[in-house]
């Protein structure tokens, strides 16, 4: 890599609704068939694509009147977005402002099986099954395609630091074998559940809220690379940080 100083690729122009500003984004991933940036602007209540192009001074919007958090995209390029007013998950195509609902939303905002509670970030995998962090019911939901109701594969035992607990799940990552990594926002720890377990492992952090290299202070985003490196976005501490996972 080698870079220090980051490149500005969108927003950047303060606060605000215009085209070329930004108001406190969440989430963003890159359509590389398209070139293009697809930023969560949650407080201005919409998706906006940025071209990678340089040059760019503006992004357009994709989809508007959501309070959107996270962001994912499947193997044939449609979009997913969860919407922490509607407290639900819908699918896209782009081009798309309606999107049909994957997870939650239709029965409002709870804890059954049938409903999420403020979910934020999520993770869809090559058989098109939705997971989802539930942000104020303390688990992580699994929603297979077409299911009408989802399954809880980590916490769901309420809010606390026990190993079958979470508090405030956050930023989410499943592998090919079903493992699921969830960072554990309000423990500052991230944790590892095996498919089908019922408690999880903690693997980073769980030393108490610090600027440590063993700590975190609110873990939200993560994101592995093609080398099994982990990186862990710190809130609080204001950093990244990556690990060796075995």
């Amino acid at each position: 890599m080698g870079d220090t100083n980051g490149q500005l690729v969108a927003g950047g122009n303060g606060q605000g609704n215009r085209l070329d500003q930004l108001n406190l984004p969440t989430d963003v991933l890159i359509d590389k068939e398209r070139d293009i940036l697809i930023i969560g602007d949650r407080d201005n209540r919409r998706v906006v694509q940025w071209s990678r192009r340089s040059g760019t001074t503006q992004g357009e919007i994709l989809i508007d009147n959501i309070k959107c958090w996270g962001l994912a995209m499947d193997n044939q390029r449609y979009l997913y977005i969860s919407d922490t007013d509607k407290h639900e998950v819908r699918r896209y195509q782009i081009g798309d402002n309606n999107g049909t609902l994957v997870a939650g939303g239709s029965n409002g905002q709870g804890a059954r099986l049938n409903q999420l509670n403020t979910p934020n970030y999520i993770f869809v995998d090559q058989q098109h099954t939705v997971y989802v962090s539930d942000w104020n019911n303390h688990r992580v939901m699994k929603w297979n395609k077409g299911a009408k109701e989802g399954i809880v594969v980590a916490g769901g035992q309420g809010q606390g630091n026990a190993l079958t607990q979470l508090s405030h799940p956050n930023g989410l990552f499943v592998d090919t074998l079903g493992t699921i990594y969830v960072a554990d926002w309000s423990n500052s720890r991230v944790m590892r559940w095996p498919k089908g377990a019922k408690q999880g492992t903690v693997i980073l952090g769980g030393n108490g809220k610090g600027e440590g290299a063993n700590q975190f202070n609110r873990p939200c985003g993560l994101s592995f690379d093609r080398h099994g490196n982990l990186y862990v976005v710190d809130y609080w501490n204001h950093r990244v940080q990556r690990f060796s996972i075995e």
